[in-house]
């Protein structure tokens, strides 16, 4: 997700999201110079932004954590965007740096471009490596598989990539961007067709889940993920702030039932901060919100309640494990969570 100066001009000029600028891929054969290797690479991420928030439950499933070091951003930004006021003395304390910005500037002096998140940082050279929020997550489950946890899953298995690239392709153009298609909205019309886009797509979304727990086989992948980082977010901002009301996602059974199997699942709702989701949309979003004020609701504690979707079979994790408990370091404060 990318921010800064132009927050208050959103829902006042059509939105277009923007493609990766920077698309190099860290390979662990190396081809075009960037290899996998621990410790050398940060990730940096907003708990508040659904496309980093893919990155932070991929590299928790798969066990990362030590080979990958995470950086968190505050969700609110200022008039430079990304910034580490979340860090002692307002410095991310791996690259010394106070915004995002400055690893862009690093890899490309005067970018044109938004600074967006999710983001991976050579820590040597401080320089942004890539701003791929497609390709990043597809490239942790693929690439780095030598320093995956044993007993990880397998989120983009070889004979069921062309469905869950087919999946995928559908949950980002009417779900993932049409949620922001229809808040951005400057216009009736166009607000009204992407609307009904989000709520078309999330019916048939429902309809193939009802009778099977996870969207393609029997084990969590990229496409799971990739729907969970919207419906987390659904009740708690796009239906209020994004205007996507036509039901709320606790309103919808099996999406409902869905939504809360992943979020008990170790490695989706450990990764959750709704504190932060929150405070970024409706306190950053000023040219819909101009108040800047932040409701209380919804109540969270529904996250916690019974699914009974193991009664649909499935193998969550496949012929592997679960992640162990998260690092103390990266444990969501009490406010962000149910």
């Amino acid at each position: 997700m990318s921010e800064g100066n132009g927050n208050s001009a959103y829902g006042r000029k059509a939105f277009k999201r923007s493609s990766s600028h920077f698309t190099d891929r860290i390979t662990a054969d190396g081809r075009g110079g960037r290899p996998v290797e621990a410790g050398r690479y940060r990730l940096i991420a907003s708990r508040a932004c659904p496309w980093a928030s893919r990155a932070l439950v991929s590299r928790r499933l798969l066990g990362l954590e030590d080979a990958l070091s995470l950086g968190v951003v505050d969700p609110v930004q200022d008039d430079r965007s990304w910034r580490f006021t979340l860090d002692p003395e307002g410095r991310d304390p791996v690259l010394g740096i106070r915004y995002l910005s400055e690893a862009y500037d690093a890899r490309e002096p005067e970018y044109p471009g938004g600074v967006s998140v999710p983001a991976i940082v050579d820590v040597p050279s401080g320089k942004l490596v890539t701003n791929d929020y497609q390709q990043l997550t597809l490239d942790l489950a693929t690439e780095w598989k030598a320093l995956h946890r044993k007993g990880a899953p397998d989120l983009y298995p070889a004979g069921l990539r062309d469905e869950i690239d087919e999946v995928m392709a559908d949950i980002y153009e009417d779900v993932n961007n049409g949620v922001y298609r229809a808040g951005f909205a400057t216009g009736q019309k166009e607000y009204e067709t992407a609307c009904a886009g989000v709520f078309h797509r999330l019916e048939l979304l429902g309809q193939r889940l009802a009778d099977r727990r996870h969207l393609v086989g029997d084990t969590i992948t990229e496409a799971d993920i990739r729907l969970f980082t919207t419906l987390v977010r659904f009740d708690a901002v796009y239906h209020g702030h994004f205007k996507c009301n036509r039901w709320k996602l606790a309103e919808h059974p099996v999406l409902w039932a869905y939504a809360r199997d992943l979020y008990q699942t170790p490695g989706f709702g450990d990764t959750v901060d709704f504190d932060h989701i929150k405070r970024h949309y409706y306190q950053v979003h000023t040219g819909i919100n101009p108040t800047g004020i932040v409701p209380l609701g919804p109540d969270l504690a529904d996250w916690l309640t019974p699914h009974h979707r193991e009664r649909l079979g499935g193998r969550p994790f496949g012929d592997g494990t679960p992640p162990g408990p998260v690092r103390e370091d990266e444990e969501i404060p009490a406010q962000g969570r149910p």
